[in-house]
């Protein structure tokens, strides 16, 4: 990897931490209990939407034969899209089970 890539890798890690460090600050000021978990799932599922978009597009651009891109930033991009929808996987599987287990629960 080239200098100039783990550059953009560490800029992209930075944003997505500051990202991270604004919902958390949002989360905090809002009253307890009065989070929308609606618009947080909404917007948690636009931004691996994001992600994958972006992966395809550095994919078919590589595939194309665009000289600005390089195959190792459609790997990262692709790995990024890859982590990021198998933790709304995860986050769906506990959610599901949580209902579950609820349902279940004895009156």
């Amino acid at each position: 990897m080239d200098r100039i890539s783990v550059e953009s890798v560490l800029s992209q890690i930075r944003a997505m931490q500051e990202i991270a460090a604004g919902g958390q600050k949002a989360l905090a000021t809002a009253a307890p209990g009065k989070a929308d978990f609606a618009q947080m799932l909404r917007t948690s599922l636009d931004q691996v939407s994001g992600t994958e978009q972006n992966a395809n597009n550095l994919s078919q651009a590589f595939e194309k034969g665009d000289p600005n891109v390089n195959l190792q930033d459609v790997m990262i991009s692709m790995q990024k899209a890859n982590i990021s929808f198998q933790t709304v996987v995860q986050v769906r599987n506990r959610v599901v089970a949580a209902y579950q287990d609820m349902m279940n629960m004895q009156m």
